[in-house]
């Protein structure tokens, strides 16, 4: 019976480069696109290499189980994904600026093109920007009159509610920055995207208060786990 060590050497020799050519990430990822990985397959080409007793792959996989998918994966903190075997703080750079950097390719494209002619993509900006966050963000995102985004701001955190999100404050940032119209947005940590009545009451006052200096209020999006819910969409704004 093999030892332990016979294992572990075992599992050393069988290395990615020794799989055929289709299944391994890199080649895979370059015969049929980005698309045809998986999950873990996609994180095994970030890691590059796996660690004793495990394939890159392989690796990718425990951490996929370990944190529960990868949006819990990207949202961890420094020590709480430190604290993993096969990783540490180096990847753990990496991963973050890649993340951010894919965070800056959506917003530059909604630079370059009028907002609501791409409403999907809006969505899936703010999904990578809120959908991970731990506790609740207020977005506001400020627009030119041909609806192109100007900048994207963080105003508020905690609960959404007359208390914490003040609408003269997105009224004079709108000002400041010469926008003509603004979506707002925040995340629920709970995963679920339904718009509260705080949700609502909140929409109302700030649409108001906008109106008062023509500004449009184009939307509220709230940011669920996969899910993002669009208040306009649900006739909760006048514009």
């Amino acid at each position: 019976m093999p030892s332990r060590q016979e294992n572990i050497d075992i599992l050393k020799s069988v290395k990615i480069k020794s799989w055929p050519a289709a299944e391994r990430p890199r080649e895979k990822l370059l015969a049929r696109g980005a698309p045809a990985l998986s999950d873990a397959e996609l994180l095994a080409i970030f890691l590059q290499s796996g660690d004793a007793q495990r394939s890159a792959v392989d690796l990718a996989r425990s951490l996929l189980q370990q944190f529960g998918g990868l949006a819990a994966l990207l949202a961890a903190d420094k020590k709480t994904f430190c604290a993993c075997k096969g990783v540490g703080e180096v990847r753990y750079v990496t991963l973050q600026a890649s993340l951010e950097l894919s965070r800056r390719f959506i917003a530059e494209g909604l630079r370059e093109q009028p907002v609501f002619t791409a409403a999907g993509q809006v969505g899936d900006y703010l999904a990578a920007q809120l959908r991970s966050r731990r506790r609740e963000v207020f977005m506001l995102m400020l627009l030119d009159s041909q609806h192109r985004l100007i900048e994207s701001i963080e105003l508020f955190y905690g609960s959404v509610d007359s208390a914490s999100v003040h609408p003269r404050v997105v009224v004079q940032e709108a000002l400041l920055n010469n926008a003509a119209a603004v979506i707002i947005a925040h995340n629920h940590p709970s995963g679920v995207a339904e718009p509260s009545r705080a949700d609502i009451a909140i929409t109302a006052r700030i649409e108001a208060a906008l109106a008062l200096v023509d500004i449009a209020l184009l939307d509220h999006f709230i940011v669920g786990q996969g899910v993002v819910t669009s208040l306009a969409a649900r006739g909760l704004i006048t514009r």
